[in-house]
């Protein structure tokens, strides 16, 4: 039997060694590949991500910049890119907040032809309208499309940050996204948006700066990061760590761990689309390459089809995003927590910062214990009782305390969910929207779309996603 799936990335190993011999020394930033063209596959489109390597502004911040998890960064700068005019009164920004991997490249430019990962929705008299907002795009603060991130130079030796780099949360991200405000005169913005990551981004703008932000809109996003979604982003850090070619992260001198990152997009892609969707485009049908009648025999190798798409996806992916920047923003994203509890230690811990307390070394946990291996595989306790697990979903414990972290939300704010998302399911959105609203707040507009696509939605169904945002942002509320 042949297993061209493995023949495939061996050639890619192959040919990466072959560029690094090429090149004799590796390359200041990450190479600059080939983007494959967006699918014209009218059964199922596919967001329009690409490897972002030219055509934005840089903000330079040449200050040290105190994280929230200890440390800092002794200076950073921020890829951004802008459409439309700004006013006079520069009262009329809509701040664009990215998914975990996307650049600041959300729409085309002069300087940058080639189409955006939310093209359809920005322009003019389109649901961001460019005729009526200046809007700003950055890539986040650990990315690698420009922003400072693991690939980047340490500024102390010259070499990658790799995983020296700190841990990052969403909060330091939106600080460093209100630096470049700052920079650029504009003290409030009109709208806060943002999808995926991009929502709890928004929604930690409204937090972290009240009375610089108007109108908030969070769309697939979520308030506090569950159970569910750790777990798999934890399984998509734990392939991509397991590629001996990681190295714990120092692999910018050689060839990067492709074939971890490959593994860790099929992971992703299956809590991005759902499926219902795959039934309906792939459902259990076989690639058949036979010339006969009868369709091929079964192969090892992907043989269904939608085998074939996940394949297809890391495929595209494992060499366009830098494995460390996927980890240390996947992080972020666990690691973000809207409920009081959470702020509270994210305020001690910051004061304790302040107060010249030294910075407690990262350390992975020791191997657990038998009884912590016990506990996690019963789900009992060695001691004491069962906890008790309600068969109600609106009955979390944790719901009084992301109402209070919520209480100061008074912005109009727009929370869009969709019913086939599996990665931020629902049940999420409605929780912020309705823990907003029993804080007071009555300019809460909340929307559940139908639509099969699953979490990607927010990158596809222009006419629902996009209409909604174009009422709310120029509604006059």
């Amino acid at each position: 039997m042949s297993f061209p799936c493995i023949d495939q990335n061996e050639l890619r190993t192959a040919r990466l060694l072959k560029d690094r011999a090429q090149r004799g020394q590796p390359p200041a930033h990450l190479p600059n590949l080939p983007t494959p063209p967006p699918t014209t596959d009218p059964e199922g489109p596919e967001p329009a991500y690409a490897n972002i390597v030219s055509g934005y502004s840089l903000y330079d911040h040449d200050q040290p910049f105190p994280l929230d998890y200890g440390g800092h960064l002794p200076s950073f700068s921020l890829a951004y890119e802008t459409w439309g005019t700004l006013n006079a009164d520069k009262s009329n920004v809509v701040l664009l907040h990215t998914g975990l991997s996307a650049s600041s490249h959300a729409h085309s430019t002069p300087t940058n032809p080639a189409e955006g990962w939310w093209e359809k929705f920005i322009g003019p008299g389109k649901s961001v309208d460019t005729d009526k907002y200046f809007v700003i795009c950055t890539n986040v603060l650990g990315g690698c499309y420009g922003s400072t991130g693991p690939s980047s130079l340490d500024p102390s030796d010259g070499e990658p940050y790799a995983t020296r780099f700190p841990i990052l949360s969403v909060f330091d991200m939106v600080r460093a996204q209100f630096h470049l405000l700052t920079s650029l005169g504009v003290d409030k913005l009109y709208a806060s948006v943002g999808s995926s990551m991009g929502g709890m981004q928004s929604i930690a703008a409204a937090y972290l700066e009240p009375n610089r932000v108007g109108k908030v809109v969070s769309i697939s996003g979520t308030a506090r990061s569950s159970p569910s979604s750790i777990a798999m982003r934890h399984a998509q850090r734990s392939v991509l760590m397991a590629d001996p070619n990681w190295k714990r992260g120092f692999y910018y001198d050689d060839i990067p761990p492709h074939s971890g990152m490959k593994l860790a997009r099929q992971i992703a892609t299956i809590t991005y689309r759902s499926g219902p969707e795959w039934e309906q485009r792939f459902s259990r049908r076989r690639r058949d390459t036979s010339l006969t009648s009868l369709t091929s025999p079964p192969v090892l190798c992907p043989d269904f089809l939608i085998e074939t798409y996940l394949d297809h996806q890391g495929e595209q992916f494992c060499l366009k995003y830098d494995a460390n920047s996927l980890i240390y923003i996947s992080k972020a994203m666990d690691l973000f927590d809207m409920s009081k509890d959470s702020l509270d230690e994210l305020a001690a811990r910051a004061a304790a910062r302040d107060e010249g307390a030294p910075v407690a070394e990262a350390l992975c946990a020791i191997p657990p214990s038998k009884s912590e291996i016990a506990t996690a595989a019963t789900g009992k306790r060695v001691k004491g009782k069962t906890p008790f697990i309600s068969s109600l979903p609106s009955s979390h414990h944790y719901l009084p305390s992301l109402r209070a972290g919520l209480a100061n939300h008074t912005h109009p704010t727009l929370i869009m969910g969709v019913q086939s998302d599996t990665l931020f399911p629902v049940e999420q959105q409605r929780e912020l929207a309705e823990c907003i609203k029993a804080n007071g707040n009555e300019k809460v507009v909340y929307y559940e779309l139908a639509q099969p696509f699953g979490h990607d939605t927010f990158l596809i169904s222009l006419a629902e996603v996009g209409g909604a945002l174009k009422g709310f942002l120029e509604s006059s509320d």
